[in-house]
């Protein structure tokens, strides 16, 4: 097992956890928390293969985004 593979995974276990249950409850933090989780994929994937690390990373990160966007926006039309 390689380093980037290892410290992936501790990233993304801890992005994933940071993101789930974040302390100040603001919508910037969690779109913040979300990005950490992308770094650790992209580390996994960069042990693997270089192309496939950049292109997980791009499409990890602009789907998050704009789901997380969308889920913000209906909470605002709710309150």
């Amino acid at each position: 097992m390689s380093p980037e593979f290892i410290i992936g995974l501790i990233i993304l276990l801890g992005g994933s956890v940071a993101s789930a249950f974040p302390r100040p409850k603001t919508y910037l933090v969690q779109l913040i928390n979300l990005e950490i989780p992308a770094w650790g994929l992209l580390l996994v994937m960069l042990s693997y293969n270089e192309a496939l690390a950049l292109f997980t990373f791009g499409g990890v990160s602009a789907l998050s985004t704009f789901i997380y966007v969308r889920v913000m926006q209906k909470k605002e039309a709710a309150v």
